[in-house]
């Protein structure tokens, strides 16, 4: 039986789970706490956890309390591993709002005449390349399970500049999702648009070695270019969506 104390104990360390992992990390759990058996052979977790599913967060409360449930060495030991890999300092998203605001006016772009910020709509940063099709498709389809739209700018053309049209974009969403992938000098640049202008940036990146110095410390959503890993960032990427505020 699970008391009181030790049940807010297990919904903390959801939330934190729900926030934070993606398979990789529930495997590694496994393997520090013995429950890797329980842990793939659960009917819907892992499925849920990469399909971005609603149930996901039901299916790791099951799973972590059952840990804890049966083997309290083993619930602490997870405890501490998610609190080592994941401290509550962290964030995903990669920029906290300026106590201290500014007024600036741009040379390079001009400022749109409708400065209405859409909050469904996330701004996609990538390199356009074929190989990334895949990953591009991910990203929408973390977006739609998160409740949002998605836009990359050759969804659009309404500027005479490619540029102009990716500063409107970046201006009207509410979040910005960029890749890293390869050292894209665009998406570099496109970045730091996004973070003038205030927005919520989530980093995320093939190779960490990839991610520019300056950004090294925001924590990156690392996937692999392969249909198990885009479909962990799918389930990453519409948690972490869930998350940012209006």
């Amino acid at each position: 039986m699970v008391d009181y104390e030790l049940g807010k104990r297990v919904l903390a360390l959801r939330e934190k789970v729900v926030a934070d992992f993606n398979a990789g990390d529930w495997e590694e759990i496994g393997l520090l706490t013995g429950f890797s058996d329980q842990i793939s052979r659960h009917p819907r977790l892992l499925r849920s956890l990469a399909w971005g599913d609603e149930d996901y967060a039901g299916n790791a409360l099951t799973m972590i309390r059952e840990t804890a449930e049966q083997d309290e060495n083993a619930f602490e030991i997870f405890e501490r591993c998610v609190a080592e890999k994941y401290p509550e300092e962290s964030q995903f998203v990669s920029a906290k709002p300026s106590e201290r605001k500014i007024t600036f006016a741009p040379n390079v772009f001009q400022v749109p005449e409708n400065m209405t910020i859409e909050t469904d709509l996330v701004a996609v940063m990538m390199p356009f390349n074929a190989a990334f099709n895949a990953v591009h498709e991910g990203i929408r389809r973390a977006c739609t399970a998160a409740g949002y739209r998605c836009s990359r700018v050759d969804d659009i053309w309404e500027e005479s500049t490619v540029i102009q049209d990716i500063f409107n974009l970046i201006f009207r969403a509410h979040v910005v999702v960029v890749d890293f992938t390869g050292k894209n000098p665009n998406v570099m640049y496109e970045t730091g648009i996004a973070h003038t202008l205030g927005k919520h940036v989530v980093p995320i990146s093939q190779s960490l070695d990839d991610v520019p110095f300056d950004m090294a410390h925001h924590r990156i959503l690392k996937y692999l270019p392969n249909g198990e890993g885009i479909e962990g960032m799918v389930g990453t990427l519409a948690n972490k969506l869930r998350q940012v505020s209006v």
